[in-house]
């Protein structure tokens, strides 16, 4: 159901919650609600306001909790929520101080992965083809040739060289 916007008088919430105005004007008057006033001074109650009152009136006329208490648990749920926005905002800033992590991370394993490739170019020398890129000779995700054989991207390449020295899995996401 979706809520109208808008503000209800004093008689109209009275009546909404059964109760006399005398006793929604005594929780004003103890701090537990603070509707709006118009400019002629008549109370205008908001859609928060009369979930409050909700709130207040399920406290003290079902559950038998008196005005003290109802006030201590208002301060409490109040405290709560500032808490949790806190607390999400810290786990907020984690998570993207984690994700800054990752991708830094990602940047320098590919970085001494290049490095490693290009010393493991230098070593081999001649043995390896002018065009080939030392990373993509054995690709980790590629599956066995069906003979059971190591599964190369050239094919000019010699399968004599042991690649799977430098084979480098990287994750993903």
């Amino acid at each position: 159901m979706r809520k109208r916007k808008g503000f209800y008088s004093i008689s109209v919430v009275a009546k909404m919650f059964s109760v006399h105005q005398q006793t929604i004007r005594m929780y004003e008057k103890q701090g537990l609600i603070t509707p709006k006033r118009s400019d002629g001074n008549t109370r205008l109650f908001s859609e928060e306001d009369v979930d409050r009152l909700e709130e207040v009136i399920y406290l003290t006329h079902k559950l038998g909790v008196n005005l003290a208490g109802v006030e201590m648990i208002l301060k409490l749920q109040k405290k709560i929520k500032r808490m949790q926005d806190q607390m999400n905002k810290v786990f907020q800033e984690a998570d993207s101080e984690i994700e800054e992590e990752k991708q830094h991370m990602r940047e320098d394993l590919t970085r001494q992965a290049q490095q490693l490739a290009a010393i493991r170019k230098e070593n081999l020398g001649d043995k390896l083809p002018s065009s080939a890129q030392p990373q993509q000779l054995l690709l980790p995700s590629d599956p066995p040739a069906k003979d059971g054989a190591k599964k190369h991207v050239y094919d000019d390449v010699d399968p004599d060289i042991p690649l799977d020295d430098f084979e480098i899995e990287y994750d993903k996401d």
